[in-house]
């Protein structure tokens, strides 16, 4: 009888090996983030803390404060730049002969400058503990002199334009504690919209969205007891806020909306020891979701966030390599 095996062989093979030629296997989209690189960018201060980032005119721009600590007299805040993201120069260095300058966060005004907002922890005896700052520059070289913004002892955490007015939380750094809303339609002079938010505890730094429709959101750290952050929600003019809570702490946040529609939120988790994280926000249901944890340790947080050429690219600092330096990493996120 005639072996017909050979044959019957060779056919199935014929054929899978014109399938797979017409169809060829789609490598699936990843389902978890993956960090691209990380990089340390910055350490000549004997502390480099306290970041954010920023694209301006194709150029990368991060800020973070130098100083001799974690709190000391002398801080002044420096500002990077980049055109590739790997190669970093000084552009700038703001300080303060009366203040110790902390916490800058920068954007982009509705006229085009680049915008540094922060805080000086006054040289005492002073009038007051604080006074919040904001400067402006076209070219992220020379600044203007110190712009006094809000009320002394306010700590204006980050100021950021919903069209062309500006917004900002700030929180009372004397007692009694208390945070309140300000805007600014010139970006220099701030009044009050809510004079104090009803959230019970600490409340303090925050990271603000504001979506097409003129709905803001807000996350906000909470200090003490209790000490879980918040998710804050509002719509024009932002006089009335409900605040739900996110179920666990986040220090020093940040917030950015993805094209795709999707919220990440980075900052401090304390959990387990201190790190820097990335989370996914639901804000229907008010819940974080874990990304990734960033290499860091120790004195560590204050992400910078900006999506760019589909990677999130994150500022930060970290002291998980013995000296407190700024870090910048590309993370590669999973598809929708």
């Amino acid at each position: 009888m005639l072996n017909r095996a050979p044959l019957i062989a060779f056919v199935i093979c014929s054929v899978f090996s014109v399938l797979f030629q017409q169809q060829p296997i789609q490598a699936a989209p990843p389902k978890t983030a993956k960090i691209i690189e990380v990089k340390k960018i910055w350490d000549k201060a004997p502390h480099n803390a306290f970041t954010d980032l920023i694209r301006f005119k194709d150029q990368w721009y991060c800020v973070f404060r130098e100083g001799k600590g974690h709190v000391s007299p002398d801080g002044a805040l420096r500002v990077l730049r980049s055109s590739d993201g790997k190669q970093w120069t000084a552009a700038s260095l703001v300080t303060s002969k009366t203040a110790d300058l902390r916490d800058a966060k920068i954007a982009i005004s509705p006229q085009g400058q680049l915008v540094l907002a922060g805080a000086g922890a006054l040289h005492q005896p002073a009038a007051a503990k604080h006074q919040s700052f904001i400067w402006y520059s076209d070219d992220g070289n020379q600044w203007s002199e110190a712009i006094p913004i809000g009320d002394p002892n306010y700590w204006i955490w980050r100021v950021v334009w919903n069209k062309k007015t500006a917004y900002g939380i700030g929180y009372k750094t004397v007692s009694p504690r208390g945070t309140r809303l300000y805007k600014s339609e010139d970006g220099k002079k701030f009044e009050t919209v809510v004079p104090a938010f009803d959230i019970s505890g600490y409340a303090n730094e925050t990271a603000i969205h504001f979506e097409s429709d003129g709905s803001a959101l807000c996350v906000i750290r909470r200090d003490g007891k209790p000490n879980d952050a918040l998710l804050g929600t509002s719509s024009k003019p932002y006089t009335q806020w409900s605040w739900k809570s996110l179920g666990m702490y986040v220090g020093g946040p940040q917030m950015i909306k993805l094209p795709d529609g999707r919220f990440v939120v980075a900052g401090r988790d304390l959990r387990g020891g201190a790190k820097t994280k990335l989370w996914w926000l639901d804000p229907n249901k008010a819940e974080l979701k874990e990304i990734i944890a960033l290499p860091s340790g120790g004195d560590t947080s204050y992400p910078g966030m900006v999506y760019h050429n589909n990677e999130l690219w994150v500022s930060y600092y970290s002291s998980h390599e013995g000296k407190t330096s700024i870090y910048m990493a590309r993370v590669k996120l999973p598809s929708k």
